[in-house]
C-alpha cells in the first residue's frame, strides 16, 4: 500500500446516486459497495420518499446497479425495511454493508433505529442474489447508549470485524439525555452472528471539526504482511453559539404521538442538517488495527454559501478496491440547498 503520507483523494464529478423516485426522492445518505457477481458494482443505501411503506417509517434500504462503478440505475423496490412488529427495527433502517459468504451468498449489516427511548442496534439480512433479502432474527451488536454506521471487514486470520460508532449518554440515557460521546467501536465474529466487544478504536471530540460525533469508520485490510491498516471515518462538527438548531425529527416522541406532526421527515431532517453544523471524511493509520494514528481530514467540502456537492456535509463513506490497486469511496453528500446525494473520490494506484 502507498506510504501513509502521500494517498491524495480526488473528486469525481457529478453524482452516482440521486433521488430520482418516489421511494428515495426526499433523502439518500449512508452507502454501501459491493462487487456483483457479473464484476460490475451493487451500491445499497438508505433512502426515504412519499412511498414509504408506512406513515412513520423513516427510512429504508435502496440499491442500484452500475457496470463501471460511476453511472448508476435503481433496482426496483425495497431492498430491506423497517417492521412495525419488531420494536427495535420498526422505524429505521441505515447504512448497508455487505460481505460475501462461503456458501456463495451475501450477509448485510445494518443499523436500526425504533422509538427514541431505544438504543440503536445492529441486525442483518442474508440473500442469494443480492435483492431479495431475508432479515436474520435477532441483534447483531449493541450496547448501552446505541451502536451504528456499521463496517464489516474480513480480518486475516479469516475471522471478521465490524467498525461501528458507539453513543455514550449521560443518566437520562438516549431518551431525553445528553450525548456526551460518539466514537469508533470495533466487534470481532467467527461466524458473522455473534459478535464479542473489543474496545475503542477511534475517540471522538479530538478537535473542534469532531466535536458532536463520529458517525461512521471504514477500514482498509492490508493484503500484505507489513502494510499500514488504513481507516476513513466521518465526523461532525457542532454549530456555531447561538444558533437556532429546529428538533431533529428522529428524535421525536413517536408514543406520545408527536411524530405525527411531523409531515415530512426528510426536510424536517433537513432543516436540522443545515443549522449550522458541518461533517467531514478524516484518515487515521494503524499497525496492527486496534491503535490509530489520526491523519487529518481528507475531504471537506467549501462551506455554507458556497457551490458544490458536499458543500455542507461529507459523510457515511464505503470503500471498494479497484482493479488498479486504488480505491473509490462512495459518501453522503449534502449541498448548501439541502440536496443529499451520493458522491464519489478515489485514489490512484496503489501498490
Amino acid at each position: 500500500m502507498t506510504a501513509r503520507n502521500t494517498v491524495q483523494w480526488t473528486r469525481e464529478p457529478g453524482a452516482r446516486i440521486t433521488g430520482s423516485r418516489d421511494l428515495d426522492r426526499s433523502k439518500v445518505q449512508a452507502p454501501g459497495i459491493v462487487r456483483d457477481p457479473d464484476g460490475g458494482f451493487r451500491l445499497f443505501y438508505t433512502g426515504v420518499g412519499p412511498a414509504r411503506p408506512f406513515d412513520a417509517c423513516q427510512g429504508y434500504i435502496l440499491s442500484a446497479y452500475s457496470r463501471d462503478g460511476l453511472t448508476f440505475a435503481p433496482d426496483a423496490g425495497i431492498r430491506v425495511a423497517p417492521d412495525p412488529q419488531v420494536l427495535h427495527s420498526s422505524r429505521r433502517l441505515l447504512a448497508p454493508t455487505v460481505v460475501a459468504l462461503d456458501d456463495g451468498r451475501w450477509r448485510m449489516y445494518y443499523e436500526s433505529r425504533g422509538p427514541v427511548d431505544l438504543a440503536t442496534v445492529i441486525c442483518s439480512a442474508v440473500s442469494s442474489d443480492l435483492i431479495q433479502w431475508n432479515v436474520e432474527p435477532g441483534i447483531r451488536l449493541s450496547t448501552q447508549g446505541g451502536v451504528g454506521g456499521p463496517s464489516f471487514v474480513t480480518l486475516p486470520d479469516g475471522s471478521g470485524s465490524l467498525f461501528c460508532f458507539a453513543s455514550e449518554f449521560d443518566a437520562a440515557g438516549p431518551a431525553g439525555g445528553r450525548r456526551i460521546s460518539q466514537s469508533v467501536i470495533s466487534a470481532v465474529t467467527e461466524d458473522g452472528l455473534d459478535f464479542h466487544l473489543e474496545g475503542y478504536r477511534m475517540r471522538d471530540r479530538y478537535s473542534v471539526q469532531e466535536d458532536i460525533g463520529i458517525t461512521a469508520a471504514d477500514v482498509i485490510v492490508p493484503t500484505r504482511k507489513g502494510q499500514p491498516w488504513m481507516m476513513l471515518y466521518s465526523a461532525w462538527q457542532d454549530v456555531p453559539a447561538g444558533a437556532e438548531v429546529p428538533r431533529h425529527p428522529s428524535h421525536a416522541d413517536v408514543e406520545a404521538g408527536e411524530s405525527e406532526q411531523i409531515v415530512d421527515f426528510a426536510a424536517a431532517s433537513i432543516a436540522s442538517d443545515l443549522a449550522g453544523y458541518r461533517s467531514r471524511i478524516f484518515t487515521a493509520w494503524s499497525d496492527d488495527g486496534l491503535y490509530w494514528e489520526r491523519a487529518g481530514c481528507v475531504l471537506e467540502g467549501a462551506g455554507y454559501g458556497q457551490p458544490g456537492i458536499d458543500a455542507i456535509h461529507a459523510e457515511d463513506m464505503s470503500l471498494i478496491r479497484l482493479d488498479d490497486g486504488g480505491f473509490r469511496m462512495y459518501y453522503a453528500a449534502c449541498d448548501n440547498d439541502g440536496n443529499w446525494r451520493i458522491a464519489s473520490a478515489r485514489t490512484g494506484p496503489m501498490e
